[in-house]
C-alpha cells in the first residue's frame, strides 16, 4: 500500500499541480503587494482618501477609552474592489500563461505524416482502368 501511494504520489501530474499550487499561492501575495501597495494609493489620489479605507457606513459606532471605534456597522467596499483587482490582474496572468503554453504545443505537435501506398487519384485511376477492360 506504501509502495502504490509513493507511485500516485510521484506521478508527474501530481507534482505538476503541487509546485503550481505553491507559486499561485505566492504570485497571489506579489500581487497583493501590488494592488496594495502601488494602485491603491494611485487611486486614493483620485478620491482623496486611502483606497482600502473606503467604506459605507451604516450605523455609527462609538469611541471607547482606546480611541477606536466600537459598535460601527459599515460596508467595506474599498477592500473588495482591492481585492477583485487582485483576481482580475491574476486571472489575466493565469490566461496569458495558459495562451502562451497552447502555443507552445501546436508549434510542437508534428506535422501528419503522408499516407504511404497510393493515393485516392491513383486507386481511381486503377479503379477507372479495370472498368474500361
Amino acid at each position: 500500500m506504501l509502495k502504490e501511494f509513493k507511485e500516485f504520489a510521484m506521478k508527474g501530474n501530481l507534482v505538476d499541480i503541487a509546485v503550481a499550487f505553491v507559486m499561485g499561492a505566492a504570485f497571489n501575495k506579489v500581487v497583493a503587494a501590488f494592488t496594495g501597495g502601488i494602485v491603491s494609493p494611485l487611486v486614493g489620489l483620485i478620491f482623496n482618501t486611502d483606497f482600502k479605507d473606503l467604506k459605507w457606513v451604516l450605523q455609527e459606532g462609538t469611541l471607547n477609552e482606546a480611541d477606536e471605534i466600537v459598535g460601527e456597522v459599515a460596508v467595506l467596499y474599498g477592500d473588495f474592489i482591492t481585492n477583485l483587482l487582485d483576481f482580475i490582474i491574476v486571472a489575466f496572468v493565469m490566461f496569458m500563461l495558459i495562451q502562451g503554453i497552447t502555443r507552445m504545443k501546436r508549434k510542437e505537435e508534428p506535422a501528419p505524416a503522408a499516407p504511404s501506398g497510393p493515393s485516392e487519384i491513383d486507386l481511381l485511376i486503377e479503379i477507372r482502368d479495370a472498368l474500361k477492360k
